[in-house]
């Protein structure tokens, strides 16, 4: 029996390379916006599966808004 997922992931793209962020309740949709605060305004590229082995949660994954 699969885990149920509680919460979700935020791949998100800094100029360092990539960083995950664990987020509560349901991942935000294709084409929203999301505000990280000092790290800027991203939108969401698409939805997929963690990168964690085993992990249930979905992943949103982010670019940087210009």
């Amino acid at each position: 029996m699969p885990a149920e997922a509680d919460g979700h992931l935020l791949y998100v793209w800094t100029p360092n390379g990539y960083r995950l962020e664990d987020r509560t309740g349901e991942p935000p949709s294709r084409g929203d916006h999301v505000d990280l605060g000092d790290a800027g305004r991203f939108s969401v590229q698409k939805l997929g599966a963690s990168p964690y082995p085993g992990d249930p949660r979905p992943c949103a994954f982010l670019i940087r808004e210009p």
